[in-house]
């Protein structure tokens, strides 16, 4: 961690395709075992702006620190390494393969064993499998599709393929944990759901939660600090009652909800 406490700093960041400004010049930090909202209207930058966060995109300009190290345009396996998760706004799963198999991907990045131990399935290989497979299945438990582990991923009803999604990340043990539009295709009850588990991950796990999201009324009680971008560029930052009050936000995006 940072020595002001922010697992995550971005300085400037700003990416250009071509002649279009996707992101212009954003400051943006995420505080330890905190969430934090980023909301904006279609086209606003967000989507741009964390896969700049998470390697996916190489900035324009900027930098990104992540606990304290240099991860800007570091490859998406390096970020992930480093401690740094996400899902997607459209849901990338492994569809043929099980739920519980899905899972297990997510954990490789953690798995120290070698080709050759594999090859001849030593017992530090076993061993390893073993916790790698009740890890996996706590993590089932934890977003609530435990009974579903061997069914294939293209099975699973929409909620339940981002609580997967969720589950997959958070096997790669992440300090910060990136959420695009994970409320999208949900009913009250299951936003309500993921609401819970954003705060049980923060107070039980220390993991700070990055959000994207459109559902106000989940981006309103679950964060402590809220960026709003439009146009690429940052238009306001503060707490749910600071940003639900400016009037720079009503205007570009709140408007009747706020």
């Amino acid at each position: 961690m940072s020595a002001n406490g922010n697992v995550l700093e971005a300085s400037g960041i700003t990416k250009r395709f071509g002649g279009l400004v996707a992101v212009n010049d954003v400051d943006f930090a995420v505080p330890h075992k905190s969430i934090v909202s980023i909301i904006g209207p279609n086209g606003a930058g967000k989507t741009t702006f964390f896969n700049c966060m998470t390697g996916l995109y190489k900035p324009t300009s900027g930098t990104v620190t992540f606990d304290g190290s240099d991860i800007t345009a570091k490859a998406p396996h390096i970020v992930t390494q480093a401690g740094v998760a996400r899902t997607f706004q459209n849901i990338k799963l492994f569809k043929t393969m099980t739920v519980l198999e899905n899972v297990l991907v997510g954990r490789h990045c953690r798995m120290k064993a070698r080709i050759t131990g594999s090859i001849f399935h030593t017992p530090f290989v076993r061993r390893e499998e073993r916790e790698t497979e009740a890890r996996a299945r706590e993590l089932l438990k934890l977003v609530g599709i435990t009974r579903r582990h061997q069914d294939l991923a293209v099975s699973l009803p929409y909620g339940d393929q981002r609580r997967l999604e969720i589950a997959r990340a958070l096997a790669s043990d992440p300090k910060l944990l990136l959420l695009d539009e994970p409320t999208a295709g949900m009913n009250p009850q299951e936003s309500e759901q993921l609401r819970e588990l954003m705060e049980k991950l923060r107070s039980e796990q220390g993991i700070a939660v990055l959000l994207i999201e459109h559902d106000m009324k989940v981006v309103m009680n679950v964060s402590d600090h809220i960026t709003v971008l439009d146009g690429g560029e940052k238009i306001a930052a503060g707490s749910p009652q600071e940003v639900r009050q400016d009037p720079r936000v009503i205007e570009a995006y709140l408007g009747s909800q706020a």
